[in-house]
């Protein structure tokens, strides 16, 4: 646990949390689709479903868990992030486009 910095709390790392429960749906899926289908054929769609959300599920948690280990945590942390990488291979910065009023 480290401090927060903001109002004296404390912070928890809660990207190994996110870890973990990425790894449990990632086995938990891929041992479903190694079990195939076995039973009623027109519950079939339904496990398909299933076993999709199990994937989609862990890629998001994985997804979670690295922004948080990487101390991502705003939007305005990744804006950062991508003006850092332009300077770094010597882009150019962007520049926000002016909103026209096409009335």
């Amino acid at each position: 646990m480290a401090e927060n910095g903001s109002g004296g709390g404390i912070e928890t790392q809660w990207w190994w949390w996110w870890a973990m429960a990425s790894m449990a749906q990632l086995g938990w899926g891929v041992s479903a689709y190694k079990r195939g289908y076995a039973g009623d054929s027109r519950l079939m769609p339904l496990k398909a479903f299933a076993v999709a959300s199990l994937f989609l599920g862990s890629a998001a948690s994985a997804s979670i868990a690295s922004l948080q280990a990487s101390g991502i945590h705003k939007v305005q942390d990744f804006v950062d992030l991508g003006a850092n990488i332009r300077t770094g291979i010597g882009a150019p910065p962007r520049v926000a486009k002016e909103k026209t009023d096409d009335r």
